[in-house]
């Protein structure tokens, strides 16, 4: 899978999405740092990523402004989440998301 991580996304998921073979850019590394936030979505759907964000801001571009995306994931662990915790929750999202696409597939 492709992912994007917003600034507000915890850098340590980089490694983690890495390590399971997905391909993963950031805001503040491959692309500039302090876009608009309707400026990285749409960064994320033109590259055909899922966006990683702690950034609640999205779901109004998302829902009220319908603008286009590939699929935005927020994480809202609290301030510092240990990993682990991070890891765990992502890992369950992404493997629901598997399930569904191969039981959509079928």
């Amino acid at each position: 899978m492709r992912f994007l991580l917003d600034e507000s996304a915890d850098g340590r998921i980089r490694a983690y999405l890495q390590e399971g073979g997905h391909d993963v850019s950031g805001i503040g590394r491959e692309h500039p740092s302090g876009l608009p936030d309707y400026e990285v979505l749409a960064i994320a759907y033109r590259e055909r990523r899922i966006l990683i964000t702690r950034d609640r801001d999205f779901g109004e571009l998302v829902f009220v402004h319908l603008q286009p995306h590939k699929g935005v994931i927020l994480l809202g662990l609290g301030a510092s989440p240990p990993l682990a915790m991070i890891s765990a929750r992502l890992g369950k999202v992404l493997s629901q998301h598997a399930l569904n696409s191969t039981s959509s597939s079928s």
